[in-house]
């Protein structure tokens, strides 16, 4: 494979790569916020920079955490 063509392949797999990670932390985020009420600019913006193993392991904790430092293991 050429250079040209690979360099699109990598790009198109790192956009659809951010393009999930983007809506999973979304849908975190509402869930979050319906749980727990508003959220403060930092746990906001953890969630947006979270992996998309890290916001798995969020989505699964939110649901038995009794309190919003519990989700993220404090």
């Amino acid at each position: 494979m050429s250079a040209a063509p690979q360099l699109l392949n990598e790009g198109m797999q790192r956009g659809m790569q951010q393009g999930m990670q983007q809506g999973s932390a979304r849908t975190v985020l509402r869930l979050l916020e319906r749980r727990f009420g508003s959220l403060d600019a930092a746990t906001t913006e953890r969630v947006a920079d979270a992996t998309l193993e890290e916001l798995e392991t969020i989505a699964a904790g939110l649901l038995d955490a009794p309190t919003l430092s519990a989700v993220f293991g404090a």
